[in-house]
């Protein structure tokens, strides 16, 4: 029986291949030509500058870790409730945004359910469809990675639970206009907007959580506050299905590390909002030395990142030649996306790093 237990997993998982994270500097032993202490890491959108000192300061004085975290998030939700503007009763942190949007998708979908989804955008919407069985339901992107509005209305089928919408989108950056976000919300299905990237665009549609009660807004800690590795996000929803939420989620699913890294964030904004700042400046500088690239096409980028097509030769060779000159970048080769890269945007010397590989290349 043991020899037969693959045949026991769900039929639909058989082959599932995952989702592709970014590649670990610890795995590139033997791989680059340059020390794995100097590699310039521009592969997973993480912020350079690190979290705020408050954060390392108050885990290095806290002595409780044996205690269980509050799993109502009862003061956590009170706190990013003042950050977000929103009731506290409608708000759910997880263990990362990723984790807020399988949930979602374990509460909505089902076998033979669909979702609607925006591609190219970020490949975590289709993974946990598939994972519940159900099916993921492709509109493409028109001209400059644009949400088609229309052909996501005609899209919509008496299976469809879910919309995802990306903005700013991964791993395009581009953000997506209010109105265009309000019209399919009004097709009164579940509209889940991503705002990982938020704090670096400035755009918006959290205020219409208030008016519209199929509209669910994720944001992340990961990247403006430098707290990717604590894994750190949350959602605000309706009145409604945030109780739904709460009861589904996995139990202590966030930890007392990230509580206390989330109250010394909120109490820096100033000192964080300065490195988002000054990352949005290195972005249009990464962004304009990327133009001079002749054979490079960087799009215009409202995230922490630039999506790039590459107009001659192969990304996956440019993303290996990169990372042997001790440069990590993120390349794609699959429909829509074929054949190009995402840079993020770090320091003023990782922008020299990689201009300079570019150029010698």
């Amino acid at each position: 029986m043991a020899d037969d237990i693959e045949k026991l997993i769900r039929p639909h998982l058989v082959g599932f291949t995952g989702y592709s994270a970014s590649t670990s500097p610890d795995t590139l032993k033997g791989k680059v030509d340059v020390p794995l202490a100097s590699l310039v890491k521009m592969n997973a959108n993480e912020n350079p500058y690190g979290c705020s000192p408050r954060v390392l300061k108050a885990l290095a004085a806290y002595r409780t870790f044996n205690i269980y975290p509050d799993d109502g998030q009862q003061e956590l939700r009170k706190m990013l409730a003042g950050y977000a503007g929103s009731p506290a009763e409608c708000i759910v942190a997880g263990h990362g945004s990723n984790t807020l949007i399988d949930s979602i998708v374990k509460l909505f979908v089902g076998p033979g359910d669909e979702i609607i989804n925006s591609v190219p955008t970020f490949d975590i919407y289709s993974f946990s469809t598939e994972i519940c069985g159900g099916k993921v339901i492709n509109v493409n992107r028109g001209d400059s990675f644009a949400v088609d509005v229309k052909g996501i209305k005609s899209a919509i089928s008496p299976r469809t639970k879910l919309i995802f919408l990306a903005t700013p989108n991964n791993p395009t950056g581009n953000v997506i206009p209010p109105e265009d976000i309000v019209e399919i919300i009004e097709t009164g299905l579940p509209v889940v907007v991503d705002e990982a990237y938020y704090e670096f665009s400035g755009e918006t549609v959290m205020p219409l959580t208030t008016k519209y009660k199929n509209l669910i807004v994720l944001r992340s800690f990961s990247k403006w506050a430098g707290l990717a590795g604590l894994r750190i996000g949350y959602g605000v929803f309706p009145p409604l299905i945030a109780p739904y939420m709460m009861a589904i989620k996995i139990p202590h699913n966030v930890s007392v590390a990230a509580e206390i890294a989330v109250r010394e964030s909120l109490a820096d904004v100033d000192y964080l909002q300065g490195r988002v700042e000054a990352i949005i400046k290195e972005r249009s500088r990464l962004y304009d030395a990327l133009q001079e690239i002749s054979w490079l096409k960087p799009y215009p980028s409202q995230a922490n990142f630039i999506y790039c097509a590459v107009q001659k030769g192969s990304a996956a060779e440019l993303h290996l030649q990169l990372q042997r000159k001790g440069v990590l970048v993120r390349y794609f080769d699959k429909p829509l996306v074929k054949n190009s890269i995402r840079i993020s945007v770090g320091k003023p010397e990782h922008t020299d790093a990689i201009i300079k590989a570019l150029r010698e290349l």
